[in-house]
């Protein structure tokens, strides 16, 4: 049995088969998922996982260069937006419209799908690689 880190089996699998400039998309319980994506459902009930709560784990396993959020994030949910912000520490940001994350979000290897119930919580982190 795996100790620590991610425990979700599919999860830590998709994590450990991504590779440079893969996509994988962290969202919010009303985002939606194309039916052809990968789908990794966490939700238990009403913002259980919390965005912010999935998003710090991943980022402790996966090497981010990257990230794209849609720009209505800063503008409806500005605190969710800062505790992103602070996370991600020096990471590059890119706002795009929420239309255009979605467009984007089609070419992820994965979306992960949270309970969060925060409008627009949602991220595409950009694999980097370690060396």
């Amino acid at each position: 049995m795996k100790k620590g880190g991610i425990l979700h089996p599919e999860l830590s699998k998709v994590i450990a088969s991504l590779g440079h400039k893969d996509m994988v998309v962290i969202c919010d319980a009303g985002f939606p998922v194309p039916r052809e994506a990968k789908r990794i459902d966490l939700i238990l009930t009403k913002n259980i996982p919390r965005f912010l709560d999935t998003l710090k784990l991943i980022l402790e396993e996966l090497e981010v260069e990257s990230v794209i959020i849609a720009k209505e994030m800063r503008e409806v949910s500005p605190e969710t937006y800062e505790k992103t912000k602070e996370l991600l520490k020096n990471i590059p940001i890119k706002e795009v419209s929420h239309e255009r994350f979605k467009e984007i979000s089609k070419q992820a290897k994965a979306i992960i799908k949270t309970g969060e119930f925060t409008p627009y919580a949602n991220i595409i982190l950009i694999c980097g690689v370690v060396f």
